[in-house]
């Protein structure tokens, strides 16, 4: 994903991991932003806090694409738990 087409206002899908157990993960939504104490920075707005927007987060701007990362990352064929 080129993250520098993001803008603010476009939602992205995050495959986060759980910190107390590295085997579980889930996709979880998160909405590009403009940070709102620095100006002119963008980051995603996730869980409730302001992260970084970097290449260093496994996300995709489509919930299947996201879906199909998944499944090949952890190999669960019938992930389907966004609510």
């Amino acid at each position: 994903m080129d993250i520098t087409k993001l803008q603010p206002g476009d939602t992205v899908y995050v495959i986060c991991r759980n910190p107390h157990t590295q085997s579980v993960a889930q996709i979880q939504e998160a909405s590009v932003v403009d940070h709102p104490d620095r100006p002119g920075r963008t980051v995603l707005f996730l869980f409730e806090e302001y992260f970084p927007l970097t290449d260093d987060y496994a996300m995709s701007t489509s919930y299947e694409e996201a879906k199909e990362m998944y499944n090949m990352y952890f190999n669960e064929e019938d992930y389907d738990t966004l609510s």
